[in-house]
């Protein structure tokens, strides 16, 4: 029903203000009593076999919507009952930002991309606590980021704010150094500046009784020789995993108009969907395995998730596979993992 009926007329539509309405649609339907009960019915899948134990979390299943879908911990409630083993919000920073001015969101239908530049708008950190403190047994991934006018040298703050603050209410953290969106942001990746942003991180990590899992996620645009400090990086502050990965600069063979091409922002889906994985593989290979890997980027069907586990991601997030091919698409992929794990 999505692709036939609903995509042809939300693609019509401006894309941001889409993406409020369906959050304001889905808020409607939470209210009509045993609807997302059907809902459920129709797209949840639960076997042991995908059930899936990392970083010391069992997830229900190993498909999560990926940050920027909810970046308000508005509809995380909502979103799981499309078959989401794991919810990631956010990005979240300390205080409320507008993001970067509209318009900022574009869908490149020819290539089955998209491009933002959002920029980390958001409530802030204190507005999405609140609503956290609803969730019962919703695995929450807390996304977090700095803010546009804190200068880059005093970021760490900014990071330890959030991880505090959201300390009780999420069950790991992703640490985002990678968004292109973010003016200099992208320089927190480099060898010193990440290990003495992850060192305090897991600083205020450990002094609590029960550390929580911290992941680093990173862009598709790193060297090799780039590739290799992050494992060190990893290694060397103890964190927990790599989310693989972010948007891309790059727009190497788009067929969509100059336009939309020409459009400054980070690129997703289809096109990034073979360096998202390669770098995954790069990562598992070099690391011995021994890194948790979550693969994002460019999964747009059953196939580019199993990809992505066979180069060595353990979980799979969705962002521009959702937009474009509607809920089923989580189903689809469960499906196919646990008829590849079942035939391990």
């Amino acid at each position: 029903m999505y692709k036939k009926l609903l995509k042809p007329i939300f693609f019509c539509f401006d894309a941001e203000k889409i993406h409020d309405l369906t959050i304001f649609i889905l808020k409607l339907f939470s209210k009509i009593p045993f609807l997302f009960s059907i809902i459920r019915l129709v797209y949840n899948l639960k076997h042991p076999k995908l059930e899936t134990t990392v970083f010391g979390i069992k997830f229900p299943n190993p498909v999560g919507l990926a940050a920027g879908f909810d970046k308000n911990a508005k509809l995380f409630n909502e979103f799981s009952h499309f078959g989401f083993g794991f919810i990631e919000i956010g990005t979240v920073t300390p205080s409320e930002q507008n993001g970067n001015p509209k318009k900022r969101l574009f869908r490149l239908v020819e290539d089955d991309a998209i491009i933002n530049r959002m920029g980390f708008n958001n409530l802030g950190v204190e507005k999405v606590v609140e609503r956290l403190k609803t969730n019962k047994n919703i695995i929450i991934g807390g996304n977090i980021g700095k803010n546009k006018n804190t200068d880059i040298n005093n970021s760490i703050g900014d990071y330890l704010i959030c991880f505090e603050k959201l300390f009780p209410y999420v069950n790991y953290f992703a640490v985002n150094v990678s968004s292109p969106n973010t003016e200099n942001l992208r320089d927190l990746q480099k060898k010193n500046s990440l290990t003495n942003l992850l060192k305090a991180i897991q600083k205020k990590n450990k002094s609590y009784p029960l550390p929580k899992p911290v992941l680093l996620k990173i862009a598709p645009d790193l060297t090799e020789d780039q590739l290799i400090d992050i494992i060190k990086v990893v290694k060397e502050t103890s964190i927990d995993g790599i989310i693989a990965t972010n948007t891309t600069l790059s727009r190497d063979n788009l067929v969509s108009s100059q336009d939309l091409i020409n459009q400054k922002g980070g690129l997703s889906g289809k096109p990034i969907s073979d360096k998202s994985t390669n770098i995954i593989k790069f990562l598992h290979k070099y690391s011995n395995g021994s890194i948790p890997i979550i693969g994002v980027g460019g999964v747009m069907n059953s196939n580019d998730a199993i990809d992505k586990i066979k180069a060595g991601a353990t979980l799979i997030q969705l962002y521009s596979g959702f937009v474009y091919s509607g809920p089923s698409i989580v189903k689809q992929i469960n499906e196919a993992i646990l008829d590849y794990r079942l035939n391990q």
